[in-house]
């Protein structure tokens, strides 16, 4: 089923509307006023993924992430919201600290002197 999006005229609010083959055939109104002055707008289409498409995704991503600590938060925050899983407090400060650590594991490696 399409999701149409449609602009009012009058207060300038964008909003979507699901149609389906059965759908009520009248033009929507604008939910915030009310007003029928409405415009279809042109939006880009998104294709829906199946579960094993996302994780392939996210496991290209994991790989070209590499060492970088700046590119793993990214990717850990991405694998959070393709999930369906906000991150909270306690995640960032586990990324805060895993951070911390592999700057820290590079500081020692630089300072060890080589024989």
């Amino acid at each position: 089923m399409p999701i149409y999006e449609y602009r009012c005229t009058k207060c300038r609010k964008k909003f979507s509307v699901l149609v389906g083959v059965t759908a009520d055939s009248r033009e929507p109104a604008c939910p915030r006023c009310g007003s029928d002055e409405i415009r279809k707008l042109i939006s880009r289409f998104s294709r829906l993924k199946d579960e094993d498409a996302i994780l392939d995704d996210l496991e290209d991503a994991a790989y070209s992430a590499g060492d970088d600590p700046r590119a793993v938060r990214k990717l850990m925050r991405e694998m959070g919201k393709e999930l369906g899983e906000d991150a909270d407090e306690d995640f960032e400060e586990l990324l805060d600290e895993a951070e911390r650590e592999m700057y820290e594991e590079d500081d020692q490696s630089d300072a060890e002197p080589e024989e």
